[in-house]
């Protein structure tokens, strides 16, 4: 499901952000974010739906610091397609404290997976949403080959598309991570079958959702039911540096941050959702 509303944000991320009113506790992690760049090095594929300005490494840890993150999940964008490169050297620059979800073509192999997972890799992400990622068809081939690595499959879908892949994906051998509270399409609601499906897959623990949105204003009806199903499976992402285009502008991270007291106003259950969660499914393995 290619959406065609998806747009560059050709502004970048916002250099002038608010300081959250709420103090992180150590540990905490980004558990969605980008690296875009240098783009004379990392070239984006010739089909893509966006064509984002640079945010490095550097760019992200003063945006970090600000808002009190000390590690992060580099996921790999659309427009670089299977070239990892980018996502995996800025792992590399982060010196143990980020981890990669990258995207890899369905006859992907173990010598190769092993490759990734020895520079920070832990989960695969599928897509259609923006062109240029790897579509469900091979869902089962890929699950099979990273799922001796202790890895997951992400998803970017809405919750919408769940009734015409349950089937498939409670067969899956691996972990399934649903970007963006699976809200990918507006309309879509709580009350969708799709939704109590994805409900289902957490209370069961083989689904993680992801507290962050790309295309509009995150819910917070959509958090606060994910956190009262499962607050173990549960996690937080900026989505820095937004590379996709929102009427809404573009976000403030600290404000992004003091959402999270509206979502979860439990302490405890927040420390899951920071810490706890992502340690468990990106940092635990060696």
């Amino acid at each position: 499901m290619t959406n065609p509303s998806v747009k560059t944000n050709t502004l970048g991320f916002l250099k002038d952000i608010t300081i959250p009113a709420i103090k992180l506790p150590a540990g905490a992690c980004d558990s969605h974010m980008h690296i875009v760049g240098p783009q004379e090095r990392y070239l984006f594929t010739a089909v893509r739906s966006l064509s984002p300005p640079e945010g490095s490494w550097q760019d992200y840890r003063v945006t970090a610091g600000k808002l009190g993150l000390d590690r992060s999940v580099i996921v790999q964008p659309s427009f670089y397609g299977t070239d990892n490169r980018c996502t995996l050297d800025a792992v590399a620059e982060s010196g143990g404290r980020a981890r990669a979800v990258v995207v890899v073509d369905g006859d992907v192999n173990e010598q190769t997976i092993a490759a990734m997972h020895e520079s920070g890799a832990r989960g695969v992400r599928v897509q259609t949403v923006s062109k240029g990622g790897v579509s469900f068809e091979a869902i089962e081939s890929i699950a099979a080959c990273i799922a001796p690595f202790g890895w997951h499959l992400q998803l970017y879908l809405d919750a919408t598309e769940l009734p015409a892949l349950i089937t498939r994906l409670r067969r899956l051998p691996t972990p399934l991570v649903f970007d963006h509270m699976a809200h990918v399409i507006e309309a879509s609601g709580t009350q969708d079958k799709g939704f109590y499906l994805l409900l289902d897959l957490l209370a069961s623990g083989k689904g993680w959702v992801k507290l962050s949105n790309a295309l509009f204003p995150p819910s917070a009806e959509r958090a606060q039911i994910f956190a009262k199903t499962n607050p173990k499976r549960i996690l937080w992402g900026s989505d820095w540096p937004h590379v996709a285009h929102s009427d809404a502008g573009v976000p403030d991270d600290g404000q992004l941050v003091n959402l999270l007291a509206d979502w979860i106003p439990d302490e405890a259950t927040r420390h899951k959702a920071l810490v706890d969660n992502p340690g468990e499914l990106y940092f635990a393995q060696k």
